[in-house]
C-alpha cells in the first residue's frame, strides 16, 4: 500500500495511549496535527528537553500547543488528568519517566472518556501502564532519500490487532501515510 492511511492512526479518542522510541515525539505531533485544536504537552521542570516552535511547525501551529512544566510525575499526572477531563483540550500529551499504577492509569482513562480528549503518555522503553489503550515503539529509519521516515510498531492493542508500518511525515497534506519499507 502506497500512500494509504496508517490503520489505528489517529488511536481511539476519548482514551489515553502510550509512545516510545526515539520517534515518540513525530508520533505525537503527528497526533496533535491529525486531532487538530489544542494540544497541552505537560513535563517535568528537570527535563531540560526543548521543544522548538521552529521544529513542529511543518505538524501544527505553535500557538496550539501550551507547555506546562510541572514539580514532579505526581503533579504531571495531575495536570494532565484535569486538561483531559475539562474538555477543552483535543490531546494532552505527558512525558513520564517513572511507571505509573494501575488506579493513575485508569484516573487518566476516566478523564479522557469524561473530556472526550485524547491522552498520550510519552514513556522509556519497556515501561507501560496495564490501563493504557495502544502502546506504540516507533523508530526513525535511515533513508538517504526521505529523513522523514519511521517505523511504527503497535505493541500493545486492547482490541487486539498489533502490527508494524513503516510511514513519513506528509508537510503537504500534513499527515503520515503509509509506506513500503525501505531496502536494505
Amino acid at each position: 500500500m502506497l500512500n494509504a492511511e496508517v490503520p489505528f492512526f489517529p488511536p481511539a479518542t476519548s482514551r489515553t495511549h502510550e509512545v516510545c522510541g526515539a520517534g515518540a515525539y513525530v508520533f505525537a505531533f503527528a497526533l496533535a496535527a491529525r486531532l487538530g485544536s489544542n494540544t497541552m504537552w505537560v513535563r517535568e521542570n528537570w527535563d531540560n528537553t526543548q521543544i522548538n516552535p521552529t521544529g513542529f511547525a511543518d505538524f501544527l501551529e505553535p500557538a496550539a500547543l501550551t507547555v506546562c512544566n510541572t514539580g514532579n510525575q505526581s503533579e504531571t499526572l495531575a495536570v494532565a488528568e484535569e486538561a483531559l477531563r475539562s474538555g477543552a483540550i483535543s490531546l494532552v500529551v505527558m512525558q513520564l519517566n517513572k511507571p505509573i499504577g494501575l488506579t493513575e492509569g485508569r484516573r487518566l482513562q476516566l478523564a479522557a472518556r469524561d473530556g472526550q480528549s485524547t491522552g498520550l503518555a510519552i514513556i522509556p522503553e519497556g515501561m507501560g501502564s496495564n490501563a493504557a489503550e495502544t502502546r506504540w515503539r516507533c523508530t526513525p529509519m535511515f533513508d538517504p532519500k526521505d529523513s522523514t521516515l519511521q517505523k511504527w510498531d503497535l505493541i500493545k492493542n486492547k482490541s487486539g490487532t498489533l502490527g508494524v508500518w513503516h510511514v513519513r511525515w506528509d508537510t503537504a497534506s500534513r499527515r503520515i501515510i503509509m509506506v513500503p519499507p525501505a531496502r536494505e
